[in-house]
């Protein structure tokens, strides 16, 4: 007699070798230089591993900033698609679940925190200062000391002085005291900025899009994997076997050595 009980959710993934293993990746540092585009040979790497298990990548920015660094038919090119750590996601190319920060925040509270911000700025004294503080994307805010306007010299020069002044982290220390009952988190990413999203949307998130999936191992690959990195929560959970890079080469090298691909 015919069973009516539904197929396992690993039928989606029947093309892959093995379609128990999700392998996924912080994209600025990790598949792209920072604010860059992937490489064709990244590109085509990833395409062969895709044919193994199944990939997704998982970063903090807008869709709009994934498509621009890598290609505009990243949802062709990936099994998941994370943006703003999971709260907009894809799978085989269809929307999933979205959430959003302000209907969880609320205006009132928005209004008080971005105010903070932008005061705290304008007295901070850092050598350069350009445009777009803050950027209101669905799932968090990203503040920017120096402004995502910078050019790119202007960044690498931020990212040094940061290093040596700690910019982004005493601005931080600052608003965890401000805002201490708002249940936000923290997460330095990327060489100018940070996110700022309420406590459990980090890129850990993305997870709960991939439950039903049940996979029996998940692979993460990242370069902030450090604490207050925004690639720690997902590198260090118990779900997950985290791989810290430090740039794309070092990514594709693991893959090559993991995979054989």
């Amino acid at each position: 007699m015919a069973s009516n009980a539904p197929a396992p959710a690993t039928a989606r993934w029947a093309d892959k070798e093995d379609p128990t293993t999700l392998v996924l990746f912080d994209v600025d540092g990790t598949l792209t230089p920072a604010r860059k585009t992937a490489s064709p040979d990244m590109i085509a790497q990833l395409a062969r591993l895709r044919k193994k298990v199944v990939v997704g990548f998982v970063g903090g920015s807008d869709f709009a900033k994934q498509l621009e660094q890598l290609g505009a038919n990243a949802l062709d090119m990936f099994d998941y698609c994370f943006s703003e750590n999971g709260l907009t996601a894809y799978r085989l190319g269809q929307p999933l679940a979205s959430q959003s920060f302000i209907h969880w925040l609320g205006e009132q509270k928005y209004q008080k925190l971005a105010n903070f911000i932008l005061r705290y700025i304008a007295d901070l004294d850092i050598p350069v200062k350009r445009g777009t503080f803050i950027e209101f994307r669905n799932g968090m805010i990203n503040v920017s000391p120096i402004g995502r306007n910078c050019s790119r010299t202007e960044r690498k020069e931020f990212e040094q002085y940061d290093h040596k002044h700690h910019i982004r982290k005493t601005m931080i220390e600052a608003l965890r005291r401000e805002f201490a009952d708002y249940g936000l988190t923290y997460s330095i990413g990327g060489e100018i900025s940070f996110d700022v999203f309420p406590t459990g949307w980090d890129k850990t998130y993305c997870l709960r899009h991939v439950q039903e999936d049940k996979f029996k191992t998940i692979h993460f690959f990242g370069d902030k994997t450090h604490k207050g990195g925004n690639d720690h929560e997902i590198y260090t959970h118990p779900s997950v076997v985290g791989h810290a890079v430090t740039k794309p080469d070092d990514t594709m090298q693991e893959l090559t050595k993991m995979f054989g691909v």
